[in-house]
């Protein structure tokens, strides 16, 4: 299978940490983001940042910054698009998305989001793990998403869609299952990035 571009999410509010980037924080010598473009760069062709206001703030990772076209604040949903805007643009027929606050993902995210989509007209899948309650858990920021969606979703969002698996079920979506709980461990608050800190 073709590569797929990559687009790292960072256009959360991060009020859980009292707002500002949450990529930007440090975790060891490095930042947040610094660990998601280490995983996420050798399994993708081209590599973007999804992120809104000043775009000058991420200079020195040398990334097209493209921020949401949707007003207002609407989620992931929204850097999604802008993702697939910028795909369509490059020629590409895919994108992987993966979260700026989720640094120790699977190395072979790409892979299996591209096996669980096989034989789907327009190849769209999301990551999933064990849950001991829910049996699996979704985890709608770090998916694989067809350039061919990009009308439908942008129709969607005029339409007041928020909730990724909202309109990733309308879709069908299929899930790659990874069998780590703890893969996609998110950074919300600073218990969190203490919590990243004993996980290095």
């Amino acid at each position: 299978m073709t590569p797929p571009l990559g687009v790292i999410l960072a256009g959360g509010q991060a009020t859980r940490m009292g707002g500002g980037d949450k990529g930007l924080l440090r975790l060891g010598p490095s930042t947040l983001l610094d660990h998601v473009i280490a995983r996420l760069d050798p399994q993708v062709e081209g590599l973007a940042l999804n992120a809104n206001g000043d775009a000058a703030r991420f200079a020195d990772l040398n990334l097209p910054v493209l921020a949401d076209s949707v007003d207002g604040f609407a989620g992931p949903l929204a850097g999604v698009l802008a993702g697939l805007d910028w795909a369509a643009g490059q020629g590409a027929d895919t994108i992987v998305t993966a979260a700026a606050d989720t640094p120790f993902f699977p190395c072979d995210l790409v892979p299996c989001l591209q096996l669980a989509s096989e034989g789907m007209a327009h190849p769209l899948a999301l990551a999933a793990t064990p849950d001991p309650k829910r049996g699996l858990a979704r985890h709608p920021t770090f998916g694989l998403w067809p350039v061919a969606l990009r009308g439908d979703l942008r129709r969607a969002l005029t339409d007041g869609v928020r909730k990724v698996v909202q309109w990733t079920d309308r879709h069908d979506a299929r899930l790659a299952t990874f069998p780590d709980e703890a893969a996609f461990f998110n950074v919300n608050t600073p218990d969190d990035l203490v919590r990243a800190e004993a996980m290095r």
